[in-house]
């Protein structure tokens, strides 16, 4: 099942609006019979005034229709079948407009599914929105990502309403199933990021994405315990983010050097201190050693392989690489922070 967005409307504006447009069909229909009040028989036999026009429009949308009023040429009843009739039912639908935004509420959710699968491509598909989950869609949003091409994937019922609540496309259902991930246009995706709790359920989701997508989509997971990296690897996964040993060495950071994990914590917050930024290298670069650049640049990213910058070995930059730089992150930047 696909969860769009939820679209807000308080009480009181849907009321106001039900209320204009029945004011406006009321003062459309005493216009019509005012401006052809003389094909209309009153009882009085004193001819229509406009608030016999009134009277007579008020009554006969609400269906009261006490007779003291009626049409008497061929034309005022041609303007009653073409125009006061239609207008008698849509007043009524106006009227009990709750009830018909129930009835079709299926219809319109269609409309609303078949304009989002026309804009979807590119996408990035998460599946899981716990903690893992959360955290990367934070992580996407802070680098600028459109939030309507981030689809979310999820089987727990809280959690899908907290990301629909949160603006979210959600896919309700298990990511291992195929048709689950067809669902979220797995095969015009970007990538696909697996967060979700369990190792074993990371690697058949890997293999699934996989088949469907022939190894075209970009996959990144995250796996409790280092002996899975390799399996998911082999599942493939493009990258493998180990979090238990991750976490670990954090917490070894923090009791044998503690300002190492302050600046880890700096770099990996947005929005304060230090951040990690990627960006090409420009014409005037190249053939230069990065060090020599006025930025740090602490790595450089060749055909995929990241170069390290240590060691005595001399590293100059090319056509076409990657620099991975340190800059202040309130600063602006036209690299993406990551």
């Amino acid at each position: 099942m696909i969860h769009l967005p939820l679209v807000r409307q308080g009480p009181l504006r849907a009321l106001t609006v039900r209320l204009v447009m029945a004011v406006l069909l009321v003062l459309s229909a005493v216009t019509i019979v005012y401006v052809d009040r003389d094909g209309y028989r009153d009882v009085n036999a004193d001819g229509l005034s406009l608030l016999d026009c009134f009277y007579y429009a008020v009554v006969s949308l609400s269906t009261t229709g006490y007779g003291d009023i009626t049409p008497a040429t061929q034309g005022a009843r041609l303007v009653n079948v073409l125009f006061i009739t239609p207008a008698r039912v849509l007043f009524l639908i106006i009227l009990v407009g709750t009830t018909l935004e129930v009835l079709t509420d299926q219809y319109r959710r269609g409309l609303r599914i078949s304009r989002w699968r026309r804009k979807l491509k590119d996408h990035v598909i998460i599946c899981g929105y716990g903690t893992k989950g959360r955290a990367a869609v934070g992580a996407l949003l802070e680098t600028g990502y459109d939030k309507s091409r981030i689809v979310i994937v999820e089987n727990r019922e809280a959690a899908v309403r907290q990301a629909t609540a949160n603006g979210f496309v959600v896919i309700e259902g298990s990511a291992t199933r195929s048709s689950v991930l067809l669902e979220a246009d797995v095969k015009n995706a970007k990538s696909v990021i697996i967060a979700t709790d369990q190792d074993e359920a990371s690697v058949l989701i890997t293999l699934t994405v996989r088949q469907l997508t022939a190894g075209q989509v970009r996959i990144i997971a995250a796996v409790r315990e280092q002996e899975n990296a390799a399996l998911l690897k082999q599942s493939g996964a493009h990258h493998v983010i180990v979090s238990s040993s991750t976490a670990g060495r954090l917490l070894g950071l923090t009791t044998t050097a503690p300002p190492l994990i302050d600046v880890v914590e700096d770099l990996l917050t947005p929005g304060q201190g230090m951040a990690l930024a990627m960006r090409s290298a420009e014409r005037a670069e190249v053939g230069r050693n990065p060090r020599e650049l006025p930025t740090l640049v602490v790595a450089l990213i060749r055909r995929g392989k990241v170069l390290p910058l240590g060691g005595e070995q001399v590293v100059n930059i090319e056509t076409g690489d990657l620099l991975v730089f340190i800059r202040a992150d309130e600063a602006a930047s036209t690299g993406v922070s990551f």
